[in-house]
């Protein structure tokens, strides 16, 4: 294999089928092989909570926020997850990453009950709408309704509104921090904390890292260019709350953690977006965790991936209870 990454993760990255994205959208195509789903189910993380996590499905009226794409019909499927706690706790939306164009909500319940148990914090995550049926702003727009709908109802779900936090990996990732934007510039629920884990921010595919990265496991260039091309929905020049590296002012965003993974195509742009937070004024933490590769916490459970998820918790924790630990 070409790339040096952690030992620990070498399995993991040869069991990743190479898929390219314009198979992945094809809703109704071959099913995969049933065998090596199995083998990358058996191998994914899981997660025994230390408290009593409740899990609930639930719909987000999205017509009350005038969303360039439309509401949705019913509203915008989301999953809450509570710990049992004494008082108001805050509260953190979770966008799921698949290139804008795939992710289901079952395969991020590690990572939510995780944080759940561990920040603590009621976890709200967001089966907002996939891209190419639904191009740019309808993911977007999904988000700020959960968010409006989450701050007006935090009584009844025993969240505290001034302590929300938008946290995503990948495609995610985008929508947290455009969420963020999004807010900021309508003066809408304020927002805490952002948590961008190897985020999309940059429609450009100029890089270094995204220039050198054509076959890497979960995500490499090729994906990026279709999964582009299918959020924007046609070509040219994105907005910037699409590709939020192209807002000209970064300034009275929340303060942000920003991971990134040494082989990820990604790598550069989140490390760009990073260091653009910090020139305009925001307190941001950046990681680049060598040997690793796109979505590697996600999907692995090692050493360098328990640091991984470790870092995450610990930032929210310090952000939304504000506390050392």
């Amino acid at each position: 294999m070409p790339y040096a990454f952690d030992p620990e993760l070498v399995p993991y990255a040869e069991l990743i089928p190479s898929v390219p994205l314009s198979e992945v959208i094809r809703r109704d195509g071959p099913p995969p092989d049933p065998a090596l789903l199995a083998e990358i189910e058996r191998r994914l993380p899981s997660y025994t909570p230390r408290r009593e996590v409740t899990v609930e499905d639930r719909r987000v009226p999205s017509d009350a926020t005038g969303g360039e794409a439309g509401g949705v019909p019913g509203g915008v499927p989301v999953r809450v997850f509570r710990p049992r706690a004494e008082g108001p706790l805050p509260a953190i939306i979770y966008l799921h990453g698949g290139g804008f164009v795939s992710g289901e909500l079952d395969y991020f319940s590690v990572r939510c009950l995780r944080l759940a148990d561990l920040v603590p914090a009621v976890v709200v995550a967001v089966d907002y709408r996939l891209a190419p049926e639904h191009p740019y702003p309808a993911a977007l727009d999904d988000t700020y309704a959960t968010l409006e709908w989450l701050a007006g109802a935090a009584g009844g779900l025993g969240v505290d509104p001034d302590r929300i936090a938008a946290a995503g990996d990948s495609a995610g990732g985008n929508l947290a921090t455009a969420l963020a934007l999004l807010t900021r510039d309508r003066g809408g629920p304020p927002l805490r904390f952002q948590f961008l884990d190897v985020p999309v921010t940059d429609d450009r595919l100029a890089t270094p890292s995204m220039r050198a990265f054509t076959d890497t496991p979960m995500w490499n260039r090729p994906d990026a260019v279709l999964s582009w091309r299918y959020y924007l929905g046609r070509d040219g020049i994105a907005p910037p709350y699409a590709a939020p590296i192209r807002a000209a002012d970064l300034s009275g965003l929340p303060p942000a953690f920003v991971a990134v993974c040494e082989f990820d195509p990604l790598r550069d742009e989140g490390i760009a977006y990073a260091q653009r937070l910090v020139q305009d004024g925001v307190p941001t933490e950046l990681h680049l965790y060598p040997g690793a590769f796109h979505g590697a916490a996600i999907i692995a459970d090692v050493a360098l991936t328990r640091r991984m998820n470790a870092d995450m918790v610990g930032a929210l924790r310090r952000a939304l209870h504000d506390t050392d630990g």
